[in-house]
């Protein structure tokens, strides 16, 4: 930390060292496999990783997949910087980020954050749209990605506790203090979301308006909107289709797929053993979720993308990621993790919806938490909207950001 002098941006570039890349092949080549039941039909996940496609998987990670012409290429497509911020209460950190700014003199600064098990790589293909758009006329944007703490090639935290509140203080400072950026909007989804709603609530006079790919939130207090919960008690009747899917979908992640938050959020370092040594147990954890979040039936993803994708949590070791979900039920009180689900934001707010995102609470629930000013319901994207379906999500920034009532909060 010492070699970085305070918001002084210093260019960086991913280079993975070539020993823990031939290292990773040699782990691959001995894995040992487990066997499938003979009962699992070869589409059913339901026991999760099928060993096929780990398997298939792993083959072409050891056999095929260049990672350094990836490397390069993600070198060359992102203005990649780290940066030591001072954080209240918190200190010093190094932030990882990338910084593309437009020549357009009228472009809006955002901050765009990522979530599990994600990394800055999610926005890449937003990165040319937002900044230089071929239209002279649609908005365009300072765009600003920074990686999660501990994610990808960020600094991990050295202590515990540091979670999506300590994370929204920090990027709040990379970008009033570091990029200068004095008022901004953000979008984000997963993490990315609850960290972007803390920056928000903390830090209103800086974030002037949200935007968000889903929004996770609870029931409201019956005492307080009995309409909404007379409105889910007859939900057979009066939730719209995709409303009705939502809730299903939502309520068989917490009992089909919620596992991995349970473990993560108690005994991460536990798993991070694991994970962070095995290649294909990396594979394994990782593969099923991208199988299952998304929206496969639109988006075929690339073996070479899903690949940079794990390698974003191989290259540093997992369990950094991992902590993330203890460190968030470590925060306690207000703006804590704990509140961020039932806290009002009064920032301006903008929300996609993706059919294949695992958890997406009706519009009234939503209401109770944010000042909702554009909602726009997609027919296709899951849990990674930014790399499935990038072309709505930027139609959706433009639209969102040229509203009159984000147009005055920006000015304000």
């Amino acid at each position: 930390m010492a070699d970085f002098a305070l918001n002084k941006a210093v260019p960086y570039s991913i280079d993975v060292d070539d020993e823990l890349l031939e290292i990773t092949k040699q782990k691959l080549a001995i894995a040992r496999y487990p066997e499938e039941l003979g009962d699992v039909g070869d589409d059913d996940w339901d026991q999760g990783a099928k060993v096929k496609e780990v398997q298939r998987l792993a083959d072409y990670w050891r056999n095929g997949f260049d990672w350094k012409a990836h490397e390069r290429a993600i070198n060359e497509e992102f203005n990649s910087f780290k940066v030591r911020v001072d954080v209240p209460n918190d200190g010093s950190i190094v932030l990882h980020y990338a910084h593309h700014a437009s020549s357009r003199p009228n472009a809006i600064p955002l901050i765009i954050v990522h979530g599990w098990p994600g990394s800055f790589l999610e926005s890449r293909k937003l990165l040319v749209p937002l900044t230089e758009p071929s239209d002279p006329s649609i908005q365009a944007f300072h765009v600003v990605v920074p990686s999660i703490p501990g994610y990808g090639p960020g600094d991990a935290p050295t202590t515990s506790g540091f979670g999506p509140a300590h994370t929204a203080r920090a990027f709040t400072h990379l970008m009033v203090d570091a990029l200068g950026y004095k008022q901004f909007g953000t979008s984000g989804g997963d993490w990315g979301s609850l960290i972007t709603r803390s920056m928000a609530k903390q830090y209103p006079q800086h974030v002037r308006a949200s935007h968000h790919n889903g929004m996770f939130c609870g029931s409201p207090p019956l005492y307080k909107v009995p309409l909404v919960l007379a409105r889910l008690a007859l939900s057979s009747f009066l939730y719209s289709e995709m409303e009705r899917e939502a809730l299903k979908k939502m309520w068989n992640y917490f009992q089909e797929e919620g596992g991995y938050m349970k473990i993560q959020s108690t005994r991460p370092q536990s798993l991070g053993f694991g994970l962070g040594d095995s290649p294909v147990g990396l594979l394994g954890w990782l593969v099923e979720k991208y199988h299952n979040w998304v929206d496969v039936e639109h988006y075929n993803m690339p073996d070479d993308e899903f690949l940079t994708f794990v390698m974003m949590h191989w290259m540093r070791g997992p369990t950094p990621g991992l902590r993330y979900y203890k460190a968030a039920w470590q925060e306690i009180g207000d703006p804590g993790l704990n509140k961020a689900f039932t806290t009002y934001i009064n920032t301006p707010v903008g929300v996609s919806i993706f059919p294949k995102e695992v958890i997406n609470p009706p519009r009234d629930w939503m209401s109770y938490v944010a000042n909702i000013q554009y909602w726009k319901e997609h027919t296709s994207g899951g849990h990674f909207p930014n790399v499935e379906c990038p072309a709505n999500v930027v139609d959706d920034l433009r639209h969102f950001f040229s509203l009159e009532i984000v147009k005055l909060a920006l000015k304000d």
